[in-house]
């Protein structure tokens, strides 16, 4: 019998599905035990409460919204690898890459710096194509 267990790459999804609920967790955070009339967080209707923050509220839910935005196509890219049979040891690194480079995205959105940010993703991005064509022949 053949035990399949989890690539460290397949773990990277758990971890990258993860991040915008992260994002959205830190964006909401210190604002539950605040009364909706001075702010505080309105479970009712959180949507709309999250379209209201400013400054690194506001650019965490960004961020959120940004990291679900980027999730598919990792997924897909690391389920094509896998199908194509892509060298393992590579992919996971590559996974893992892409995950530490979208943890450092939302660190400097959060943060405010753009330019950075912007290069982070670029760099993710590029990862993630590298990810989609590594098992490719």
């Amino acid at each position: 019998m053949q035990y399949v267990h989890f690539t460290l790459a397949y773990w990277c999804l758990l971890v990258a599905a993860l991040l915008p609920i992260g994002c959205a967790g830190l964006a909401k955070s210190g604002m539950f035990g605040k009364p909706r009339r001075e702010g505080g967080y309105d479970n009712e209707n959180p949507r709309a409460w999250l379209a209201r923050q400013k400054d690194w509220r506001g650019r965490a839910n960004a961020a959120q919204a940004n990291s679900f935005e980027a999730l598919p196509f990792f997924m897909a890219a690391v389920i094509i690898a896998h199908q194509l049979g892509a060298q393992q040891g590579r992919l996971d690194i590559l996974a893992f890459m892409f995950v530490v480079l979208r943890i450092l995205y939302i660190m400097m959105y959060v943060a405010g710096m753009a330019n950075v940010r912007s290069v982070v993703w670029t760099a993710a991005f590029a990862v993630n194509v590298a990810i989609l064509f590594i098992g490719y022949r």
